[in-house]
């Protein structure tokens, strides 16, 4: 089995870890050559909370190569665009924020594309080193008619847990909605997930963007049947120490993923008529973050 993991982040470092660990034969993409050329000297570390440490050391090239058995991406939304993916290769996007199965659909086409969500917590320490704050669960499914079994077989000997889905629409809204409640008001008070829990307002406003972000997935025909504030509150208490991407990305001085998700939020509301007033100021303030 072959597989290519594109984008070096926290959590891109950590699936080609796992994969190259369990035998896969993995490639990690980097399209900046010269942290390509790093990575190549020192390999990827994953390192869990009980202090155990994981050393791999994965193919790192600067583009996917041919003949994979599948591509798994990993990048921020904003980048989407800019992949050069092998039209012929199965494809799987587990990424944050609304618009990048839209984006790839046009690249590899709806029936090489499988799409999903990953509710693993991981940070990055540094180039090419990860801590693994927390296990979860990644789910995903075709988003036409795209076989899954390979890429769900090679994840679970990877160890990662996994369930499949017919609704990964479904999937990919459910994520958004809980990154909309955590990862902007994490990114504005510069805090880890659980302390939105312990400060009664923050927890109340998070719970609000939350049910805009519902009401806005309702307009695209999506039901839900368990309380998206429930199980945003779930993770913020499952993942209380890890430090969001959102705000890894305002710490780094780094463009962060908010167009794509309280951005993508506020569009498809304003398509629908619907007020999202809360999800438009956090979106403008985590802007502004950016602009300093």
């Amino acid at each position: 089995m072959k597989a290519a993991v594109i984008g070096p982040g926290a959590m891109g470092c950590l699936y080609a870890a796992r994969l190259a660990h369990s035998g896969v034969k993995t490639w990690l993409v980097d399209h900046k050559q010269a942290r390509a050329d790093r990575l190549e000297k020192t390999g990827v570390v994953v390192e869990d909370r009980d202090g155990h440490t994981l050393l791999e050391h994965p193919v790192i090239a600067a583009h996917v190569p041919t003949g994979m058995d599948f591509v798994l991406v990993l990048v921020k939304a904003y980048s989407t665009p800019s992949l050069r993916l092998p039209p012929e290769t199965p494809v799987l996007t587990l990424q944050n924020g609304l618009g990048n199965v839209e984006t790839l659909c046009t690249m590899v086409g709806s029936a090489r594309l499988m799409v999903g969500a990953t509710t693993e917590a991981a940070t990055l320490v540094s180039e090419g080193r990860v801590r693994h704050m927390a296990s979860g669960v990644t789910s995903f499914g075709a988003w036409t008619s795209c076989s899954c079994a390979a890429v769900r077989e090679s994840l679970i000997n990877a160890g990662f847990k996994v369930e499949l889905t017919e609704s990964p629409g479904q999937l990919v809204w459910e994520k958004v909605a809980i990154n909309a409640g955590i990862n902007p008001l994490t990114a504005l008070l510069n805090v880890p997930n659980g302390r939105l829990l312990q400060i009664m307002e923050i927890r109340q406003l998070m719970r609000d963007l939350v049910v805009e972000a519902t009401k806005v997935a309702s307009t695209e025909g999506y039901r839900f049947n368990q309380s998206l504030v429930e199980m945003t509150e779930a993770v913020c208490a499952r993942t209380a120490d890890n430090i969001s991407s959102m705000l890894q990305d305002v710490r780094a001085g780094r463009q962060t993923e908010i167009d794509a998700i309280s951005g993508e939020i506020m569009r498809r509301a304003q398509l629908a008529s619907l007020p999202t007033p809360r999800t438009r100021v956090v979106y403008q303030l985590v802007r502004g973050l950016e602009g300093r």
